[in-house]
């Protein structure tokens, strides 16, 4: 059956040829130049997919997706906008539309995304992401189903990369700074291969005790060691026929990584304490902010498990080389927060969202989520300003200090810095280091730092 696509838009001229060049592509293709013709075009027919401009003569774009939601109309809609109203193609992405695209418009890129949204739309309901716990847990929880993908060509590329490996059995590599969301990576990985049915189990290496790794990764019998009070199934076996993901592998200790190397080649692990050896089949992807390469120079990290985990290597760019984005993901996180915190925050004024558009977030989308819900929580109005923003960010209290860690040679005192600044609160210095609190632990330990 033969796609139909609804565009509306008051530009006739552009509107034809549109029609004329989406109608040699095989589709079907009606037009409407108002939000009224467009009501009255989906009350009568059904369509695969609308295309709508955000200026319409009557209303806007944003009053259609609000009269689609209502008329519960399940069709994808793409809204067609000038950069100068990003704004308010943000809006229409809250409101459900599944993409925007720039006029004036890139044909091929068009048409990327119409046939994206109808592959999309074709498959939903969609399966639950992974959801973290712990050291090694798994199962999916719906919360996870919480991200949104930038746009920007840095962000595109990653996404790209993503929907080519992820479909392979491929061991992946994934690297990036604390906080550019390595996880979220490695849970679309997952989602979008062809073990998504079975279970993603993640493994946080650098919270692993070096006493218990075994056991966390291979599981262990009743009795095997003082306090295994019962049989345990390791991060291996609850992964089979799934996913595996190591957070951190720089972490895991020498010794962990020979007893890792030798199951990902055998393909078989023995508990602590077993007789007998279990067959697994797990996919594997690994996350580390670190330069595994220097490590293997330095001899703490092995080359041949280097080599093993690394078939294919995906790049998290840094915040900082998407600052197109910033816009669209603070806007996703004063959602997240509007919903947390149960406000009702429209936006963020020009002060503040250009203060958020000029800093180099060291730590990244973790910083700037936490910076949003910050600034959510002081509001005060309708839209976060200036006077609502953490200080590191808008620089208004004079010099700001930076403790991020950018240069290895003063990683230490910058830590130490950080933890007097804090109070000696761990949790406020990881975050004025721009790191999540258990790689400051882990660098706490590197330095002897109690």
């Amino acid at each position: 059956m033969m796609e139909r696509i609804l565009i509306v838009d008051d530009d006739i001229t552009f509107a034809l040829m549109l029609r004329t060049w989406l109608s040699k592509r095989g589709f079907e293709v009606a037009t409407a130049s108002s939000v009224a013709a467009a009501r009255k075009a989906l009350g009568e027919g059904k369509f695969s997919l609308v295309l709508s401009d955000m200026r319409l003569p009557d209303e806007d774009g944003i009053a259609l997706l609000q009269w689609m939601a209502g008329e519960e109309m399940t069709a994808p809609v793409i809204v067609m906008t000038s950069y100068a109203e990003i704004q308010n193609a943000v809006r229409c992405m809250k409101l459900g539309a599944r993409d925007y695209v720039a006029k004036p418009v890139n044909p091929d890129e068009l048409l990327k995304k119409i046939r994206e949204a109808l592959e999309i739309s074709a498959q939903e309901p969609p399966t639950p992401k992974p959801a973290r716990r712990s050291v090694a847990k798994e199962n999916p929880a719906p919360e996870s189903l919480n991200y949104i993908e930038g746009r920007c060509d840095a962000s595109r590329k990653l996404y790209e990369y993503i929907r080519l490996v992820a479909p392979t059995n491929m061991s992946v590599l994934v690297n990036g700074a604390s906080g550019t969301g390595k996880e979220h990576v490695a849970q679309l990985i997952h989602q979008n291969s062809k073990r998504a049915a079975k279970p993603f189990v993640a493994v946080d290496c650098g919270a692993i005790p070096r006493e218990l790794a075994a056991s966390e990764f291979f599981g262990h019998v009743k009795g095997s060691f003082t306090g295994a009070v019962g049989d345990k199934k390791g991060a291996f076996e609850l992964a089979n026929g799934g996913t595996l993901f190591l957070d951190e592998v720089g972490n895991l200790t020498y010794e962990t990584q020979v007893q890792l190397l030798r199951a990902l080649q055998e393909r078989r692990i023995r508990p602590v304490g077993a007789s007998r050896e279990i067959p697994v089949d797990i996919r594997l992807v690994a996350a580390t902010n670190e330069d595994l390469e220097a490590a293997i120079a330095r001899g703490t990290f092995r080359a041949d498990l280097y080599h093993r985990i690394n078939s294919f290597t995906l790049r998290v760019p840094s915040l900082s080389e998407r600052r197109e984005d910033i816009p669209l993901f603070a806007d996703f996180f004063l959602d997240q927060a509007n919903r947390e915190l149960d406000k009702r925050i429209v936006g963020f004024d020009s002060g503040a969202a250009g203060a958020l558009a000029a800093y180099d977030w060291p730590g990244n989308l973790r910083q700037l989520k936490n910076a949003v819900m910050s600034a959510t929580l002081l509001a005060g109005g309708e839209y976060i300003t200036v006077a609502d923003l953490p200080q590191e960010i808008t620089g208004e209290s004079g010099p700001a200090v930076s403790y991020s860690l950018r240069d290895p040679l003063i990683e230490e005192e910058q830590i130490r810095r950080a933890l007097a600044a804090a109070g000696g609160n761990k949790s406020q210095a990881a975050k004025l280091l721009g790191i999540d609190r258990k790689t400051l632990y882990n660098k706490m330990h590197l330095y002897g730092i109690e």
